[in-house]
């Protein structure tokens, strides 16, 4: 019943995304700098628009949009008039770009703008998660790793989201890129978690990690060391761009212990990269089985597992994970596309880690760490 109420609740076209879209092609194409930061603008600022853009028209006229201009907003009426833009195609065909942007526009299916996240949110018909069920996010990154502010700012800000608990997941050694902690490293951030945990009694940080998976599903942090953290991500960061079939990969990674959640499991990135090729109902069923959650990653650039994949990992038998992966206090926002693909995928609230409360997550947490 779940599917088939998310299903018939999807729109017949999320505008705004269709779009941003269109915008970022004409950023794709362009041969100056400035054009291009321009148009890239311009799709951001309608992504993000918290009502589908057709609804701000008034008596025929439309208002001032910040980010977009004349050119954008010729995108914009053509869309809203025909479902399609003449001007956009007749740019992208005379670019010599067509076999690019084709492939950019494969990559961008099944990403929800915010507006439609909003509409998922609050609209009656879908039965799944409510967002007042939503008590903790597992994934957020300080300036230990590659986050901006202290992991004290963070957890306030969890806080006053009316989080009652959340994990600080920084990134593990492995990925030095991204400001991957030692284990050095790792026991002074535990000492300062002590610290805010024994000064608060009303909100409870987990010691958390994101651990990068290698190509062959090897994680760089051992078993000893993934016993320091309550809480281990795994994700891929990669053999994210390459045809191949990579299901042993992940199969390996749920056959670890201490492994708690698998992070954007396909790494995928709007308009860039497909991420992971994988069977994924025999990584589904095996996650299953181990009792690993599945990650829905909120970023608005990666939203993975998207609703239909997270539909299939439902009817596997999964547990999920939804998470911001916010690397600033304003990006905590991003859990709630995370929740609106739950909603679309008919998730309840009870297979949903981040609404557990803190003693049965600890069991949980523990258990994965004795098998």
């Amino acid at each position: 019943m779940h599917s088939r109420l998310a299903v018939e609740a999807l729109p017949a076209a999320d505008l705004n995304a269709q779009i941003a879209g269109l915008l970022r092609d004409l950023a794709a194409i362009q041969a100056v700098k400035a054009k291009s930061f321009g148009y890239k603008r311009a799709a951001s600022a309608v992504f993000w628009l918290p009502r589908q853009i057709d609804q701000l028209r008034e008596d025929g006229a439309w208002p001032k949009i910040p980010g977009l201009g004349p050119a954008s907003m010729r995108v914009v009426a053509e869309v809203v008039a025909t479902g399609e833009s003449p001007t956009v195609e007749r740019a992208v065909a005379g670019s010599g770009k067509q076999i690019d942007i084709d492939r950019r526009r494969s990559l961008r299916q099944r990403f929800l703008s915010r507006a439609e996240v909003l509409r998922v949110l609050s609209d009656p018909a879908i039965d799944g998660i409510e967002r007042s069920a939503y008590r903790a996010d597992f994934q957020m990154h300080s300036e230990w790793s590659d986050g901006a502010v202290p992991l004290s700012v963070l957890a306030r800000a969890c806080a006053a989201r009316g989080y009652t608990h959340s994990a600080i997941t920084d990134h593990a050694k492995g990925l030095p890129i991204a400001g991957g902690l030692s284990m050095a490293s790792v026991a002074a951030q535990h000492e300062e978690i002590d610290r805010l945990n024994a000064e608060h009694s009303d909100f409870y940080v987990l010691k958390g990690i994101e651990a990068n998976i290698s190509a062959d599903g090897a994680l760089d942090l051992d078993d000893e060391e993934r016993a320091a953290f309550d809480l281990v991500l795994a994700a891929p960061h990669s053999k994210l761009r390459i045809a191949a079939d990579q299901t042993d990969r992940l199969l390996r990674v749920l056959d670890t212990p201490n492994v708690h959640i698998l992070a954007h499991p396909r790494g995928r990135i709007m308009g860039t990269r497909a991420g992971v090729m994988a069977d994924w109902d025999r990584v589904f069923a095996r996650a299953a089985e181990r009792l690993v959650a599945i990650e829905i990653d909120g970023d608005p650039a990666r939203q993975d597992l998207d609703y239909e994949l997270a539909a299939r990992a439902r009817v596997a038998g999964c547990i999920f994970a939804l998470d911001s992966d916010a690397h600033a206090p304003d990006q905590l926002v991003y859990a709630e596309t995370a929740i609106a693909h739950a909603r679309l995928a008919g998730i309840p609230a009870s297979r949903i880690v981040n609404c557990w409360p803190l003693e049965k997550l600890r069991a949980w947490m523990r258990g994965l760490g004795s098998r």
